[in-house]
């Protein structure tokens, strides 16, 4: 089966993009209850996964830095510790049980790596649940 009938749109999901800062960043995981976000770039690409920890460890490790002032950090100064491997639209489910082991999420590209949403975790289990008890 086509991870298409699993995907969670662009329009659907909360994600950031490379030239934000590391306030924006944190402000986006805060309003969506979100450990980790995707990272586009400009050109709509997905380019990494930025998670809580990473802008913690940043926080911990920049002297100087607070929450005042973190506005002016970008987050290609912040050190991605995730890295959630992006699948094609065309690819099966079948293919994603290794993914979701390891990512709350798996990105889904187009055919010019253009990020075009998600596949949750929840889904890839509820998926192989009922393919496991049919």
């Amino acid at each position: 089966m086509s991870v298409a009938s699993f995907l969670l749109p662009k329009d659907k999901v909360a994600f950031i993009t490379s030239c934000a800062s590391m306030k924006e960043a944190l402000e986006q995981l805060e309003n969506h209850y979100y450990s980790a976000l995707p990272i586009v770039d400009e050109e709509g690409k997905y380019v990494g996964t930025l998670s809580e920890g990473d802008l913690l460890w940043t926080l911990k490790d920049k002297p100087g830095l607070t929450f005042e002032n973190m506005h002016e950090v970008p987050l290609s100064d912040i050190e991605k510790n995730i890295h959630n491997e992006s699948v094609s639209i065309h690819a099966d489910m079948e293919d994603m049980l290794a993914l979701a082991a390891d990512q709350n999420f798996v990105p889904v590209v187009d055919d010019d790596h253009i990020f075009i949403g998600i596949i949750r975790r929840k889904d890839i289990i509820a998926y192989y649940m009922r393919n496991i008890t049919d």
